[in-house]
């Protein structure tokens, strides 16, 4: 579901900026903390629900799915990194996903005055049920765009990981994927060149 909310004198819509986007929270047009994220200027709902089911609801598969991404963050404080858990990126102009897993350099302290930015993210994670098309069409080619180093869908449709690497931003899309099963790992770019290897079955409910 897409929310269209601006227009210009001729009836057009008028795509959002990052920042009048922030300005909206501010001064209490959007609350905080509302199930929507800024995707190609537009406001678009997050969908966690499990395939068929109330769009507003959250699936169990995927409740699980997103508490196995919070264990990763222990293991990558010893490699100068943490995640965030579904809370917004800033990908200016017109894009602020708010994706369900972000390897972010640094400590969460840095981030006290702004959102991390595509400099700040070494990887970005979606767990996908019913919205595994958005996750592999729109969020692919903003993540890709914005140089994010690897991009990885949780799909629970079919208990796969999707990697995606080597983004090419002029062309919107990854140039490196492949499909990762449960005796996989994957390896999470981390701080200085470091990287962290986990278990695919880890992240899979």
């Amino acid at each position: 579901m897409t929310v269209q909310y601006l227009a210009d004198n001729g009836g057009r819509i008028v795509p959002l900026t990052v920042k009048q986007y922030h300005q909206m929270i501010q001064h209490g047009i959007l609350r905080e903390g509302e199930p929507y994220e800024l995707l190609d200027g537009l406001l678009v709902r997050k969908d966690r629900s499990a395939v068929g089911a109330d769009p507003r609801t959250v699936g169990f598969n995927r409740a699980v799915a997103i508490s196995n991404l919070t264990r990763l963050d222990r293991k990558l404080e010893r490699l100068g990194c943490h995640i965030r858990i579904q809370l917004p990126i800033s990908l200016p102009p017109a894009d602020e996903p708010e994706p369900d897993g972000a390897v972010v350099a640094g400590d969460p302290s840095v981030y006290l005055s702004r959102h991390p930015g595509k400099d700040d993210v070494t990887c970005v994670i979606e767990v996908a049920d019913s919205s595994l098309q958005q996750d592999r069409n729109t969020k692919s080619r903003i993540y890709a765009s914005a140089g994010i180093p690897m991009y990885l869908i949780v799909n629970l449709v079919e208990a796969t990981v999707e990697q995606y690497t080597q983004p090419s931003p002029k062309m919107g899309r990854f140039e490196q994927s492949a499909v990762l099963r449960r005796g996989d790992k994957i390896e999470f770019p981390a701080a200085g060149g470091k990287v962290l290897k986990v278990a695919v079955r880890s992240l899979l409910p």
